[in-house]
């Protein structure tokens, strides 16, 4: 499974059992360019829909099998970072808490209307080119970290930590000069700038060391 970052242009998915708001809905945002894909239900959608690429997820709340919820939990589950905006003609506050709390970026009654969608839609595809390259460059990070020795991420975990060689040095009870070579194998081999960039790196994308 792969999450390679931007695409230039990221497809909807529409997931809902009414075919005629699937369609209807298809129509709108297409005739405003935005290319959108469709299924009657979760189970499909989550069975075809791409992984790897970038996009926003519109679901109905209520529908046979497999809901809205289950929908976007197992989205959660994946690791799949689209952008989900939840529809029902049978919300209330409780239910659009619910959805907003886990993570969904809209709770939208039905009948919507088209102009209040195609804004939500839009301004969520530009969410969902930053979330796909957010999430490509800490699978990138995550990956050249991987190449480090278990001693070179101790000794990585407490420069992020803020300690000096020296005091790492103490801590491991090593000599300063290991440390040193350790922080230089660090930086050659995650190819980063430096270890401060690194550091501020790890930091940004909250990446478990």
């Amino acid at each position: 499974m792969t999450f390679p970052g931007t695409r230039p242009d990221p497809v909807v998915h529409v997931v809902d059992d009414d075919e005629d708001l699937r369609q209807s809905l298809v129509f709108l945002l297409e005739s405003v360019g935005i290319q959108a894909l469709t299924y009657p239900d979760a189970r499909t959608f989550l069975d075809e829909f791409d992984p790897g690429e970038p996009a926003v997820v519109i679901v109905d709340v209520r529908m046979p099998g497999v809901g809205g919820f289950g929908v976007q939990e197992r989205l959660a589950e994946l690791g799949y970072p689209a952008p989900v905006v939840f529809c029902s003609a049978h919300g209330d506050i409780p239910m659009s808490v619910r959805a907003l709390t886990a993570g969904a970026v809209d709770f939208l009654e039905k009948p919507y209307q088209p102009q209040r969608m195609v804004e939500v839609v839009q301004a969520q595809l530009v969410e969902a080119r930053r979330r796909f390259a957010e999430h490509a460059e800490r699978r990138t990070l995550g990956a050249r970290l991987e190449t480090l020795t278990r001693r070179e991420r101790e000794v990585l975990r407490l420069v992020v930590d803020g300690l000096p060689s020296q005091a790492i040095a103490h801590r491991l009870g090593t000599s300063v000069k290991t440390v040193d070579v350790h922080r230089a194998r660090i930086k050659a081999k995650t190819r980063a700038d430096s270890l401060g960039t690194l550091i501020r790196d790890i930091l940004t994308h909250r990446v478990n060391l």
